[in-house]
């Protein structure tokens, strides 16, 4: 099949290297525009290097930008990790539509960030879907999904990299083949299971010391390793990362919630509702990201002192 394949990253890399090598024609490959200075996509890159022509539009509701795709002549058109709004009418344009790779168990979970929501709901399982977009935000109907266990360690970092990636890029081709044998379902969204969630950024990275010490604990993984969970102390603004939760163990010593309980070889030991949080690693804007104990020794840490409610 002609396919255009719309994209970005190491993951629009790898699908369009996983679609060449199942024999498919990929007749152009759209980017991000790229900012001057920047270094290059790795999709544009990857396109490049295979000869194949990639365009950097600054809209695609130029008309211009639409008549050009057009002039390709897809047979299908392929969204791999778009942040762009692409309108429908460059959907229908294609032959057999298009596809959208989706990193949750569609309907849950609509939205920019929802690897990240997935850990900050607390869910017990995530997993991707490949979709026939429409004119909604990830609306349309499913194509094909797959299912994960989240585990208690797991961080969005973890999910994307060990998992979601890889099984993605699968996914996708897997899809492809599909299409090309007529079999690809159209199975319509229950919209009534839906949620839509906004992107996961420092208007809900602030860590509620009031909160429970697991739903603390879910918003720390859900935010590593972007935007990084925050909160405040001596007026620094102090993200973390790489969190263990141990519940129970904060209530015995009577310590509120936020203050520091425990130094040592395993990180920054914080009370929290319900138990104890252990983190790893902290970023600040003056050390960068650093192992926690490390930032401790040198902003003069010391077990009793608090860190502060986070200001917006």
């Amino acid at each position: 099949m002609r396919i255009v394949l719309i994209g970005q990253a190491p993951f629009g890399a790898k699908t369009l290297e996983a679609l060449l090598d199942m024999g498919e024609d990929v007749v152009g490959v759209y980017t991000p525009l790229g900012k001057s200075g920047a270094k290059p996509d790795p999709l544009k890159e990857a396109a490049l290097a295979k000869g194949i022509m990639n365009i950097e539009p600054k809209s695609f509701k130029d008309e211009q930008v639409f008549r050009e795709y057009a002039e390709l002549r897809p047979d299908l058109t392929v969204l791999a990790f778009v942040t762009d709004i692409v309108p429908a009418s460059y959907f229908s344009a294609a032959c057999y539509g298009a596809i959208c790779y989706h990193p949750s168990i569609l309907p849950r979970h609509r939205g920019a960030s929802a690897i990240n929501w997935a850990l900050i709901m607390g869910d017990q399982k995530t997993g991707l879907t490949i979709f026939w977009p429409d004119d909604g935000i990830d609306t349309g109907p499913i194509l094909l999904q797959k299912e994960i266990e989240i585990g208690a360690q797991d961080t969005a970092g973890s999910l994307y990299f060990n998992h979601l990636f890889t099984m993605g890029v699968e996914a996708i081709t897997e899809s492809v083949k599909l299409i090309r044998e007529g079999k690809a379902p159209r199975i319509p969204q229950d919209d009534s299971l839906a949620t839509y969630e906004p992107p996961c950024d420092d208007r809900v990275a602030g860590v509620d010391w009031e909160s429970s010490g697991r739903q603390i604990y879910d918003l720390i993984r859900g935010c590593d390793p972007q935007p990084g969970a925050y909160s405040e102390f001596n007026g620094e603004q102090v993200r973390f990362y790489g969190p263990d939760f141990v519940p129970g163990v904060a209530e015995k010593s009577g310590s509120q919630p936020g203050t520091i309980t425990g130094l040592g070889s395993k990180g920054l030991t914080i009370a929290a509702a319900g138990g104890e949080l252990i983190i790893k690693k902290v970023r600040t804007f003056a050390a960068g990201k650093i192992d926690a104990a490390v930032w401790a020794e040198t902003a003069g840490v010391a077990p009793g002192m608090k860190f502060g409610k986070v200001s917006n």
